[in-house]
């Protein structure tokens, strides 16, 4: 009887520790020293982010005057809508891909060094060798100059895996989570790695989403080409359910075992 009792016990001592905390599942939880509802001031403004090699960017260049000229630059752009935006997975076919040297190939004006530039920069730089090299100063030339989306990767326990693209040009990583299928019960919000390329190589930073002021991060928010991994927690290696119910189940059936092995072993 003793035996049986101490099984039971352990068992729901078991029941217990294996069952997820709400506040290992919880994203942005406030602080006990912050008031309900307070005004947090971040900020959103980021540092402009320098181009890396394989980003994929779409350069439109307009002058009112000269479309016969302009269409030689924008030549195979044949997925533009009618504000100049490349839709969907069209631009890694009529983009500019940043090559392993870190140049882009721009028509007429063949390669130019765009790695280590901002957006900005690179769009100053098209723009001057345009109007050196074949436009009037007076064309009213108009260059644009932008990514085609932030593509990211997700990996670990996360709703979904892959490739991901968010067209904008910026996002969180919560808003990156949550566009690829958010991260299940069984993901670990506490350690959440972003693996981000640097021209100097690649560097892992942590972040726990279950603190509010995660907000202040420098890696709040995603840059193109970030690798985003979500660990499992330890309740999903253990395999004794991440809800008091499945918990409570899965321990009620492997202490149902000993019991009745134990009982048929007294009785011998």
């Amino acid at each position: 009887m003793r035996t049986v009792l101490g099984l039971l016990i352990i068992g729901l001592i078991l029941m217990v520790s294996s069952c997820v905390p709400t506040r290992n599942i919880t994203y942005l939880q406030e602080s006990p020293t912050v008031k309900n509802d307070s005004l947090i001031t971040i900020q959103k403004v980021q540092p402009p982010y320098r181009l890396q090699i394989n980003d994929v960017l779409s350069i439109q260049i307009k002058a009112p005057y000269d479309n016969d000229l302009i269409s030689m630059f924008n030549a195979g752009n044949t997925n533009n809508s009618s504000n100049g935006a490349v839709q969907g997975s069209g631009l890694y076919f009529t983009g500019y891909t940043i090559d392993q040297h870190g140049d882009v190939r721009v028509p007429q004006l063949g390669k130019i060094k765009a790695i280590g530039l901002t957006l900005e920069e690179l769009r100053e730089l098209i723009e001057t060798r345009l109007l050196n090299e074949y436009f009037k100063e007076n064309a009213e030339l108009f260059v644009n100059v932008r990514l085609g989306g932030l593509r990211y990767v997700m990996a670990g326990e996360v709703g979904g895996k892959g490739e991901q693209v968010i067209y904008r040009d910026q996002a969180t990583i919560i808003e990156a989570i949550a566009n690829s299928g958010g991260v299940p019960i069984t993901g670990d919000l506490t350690k959440v790695r972003i693996v981000r390329q640097y021209p100097d190589g690649v560097k892992v930073h942590h972040l726990d989403l279950t603190q509010l002021n995660v907000i202040y991060s420098p890696y709040y928010y995603i840059q193109p080409n970030d690798m985003i991994v979500v660990d499992p927690l330890p309740q999903k290696s253990l395999g004794t359910g991440t809800t008091g119910l499945a918990s409570f189940t899965t321990i009620i059936s492997v202490l149902t075992t000993l019991v009745t092995t134990v009982l048929l072993f007294t009785r011998l």
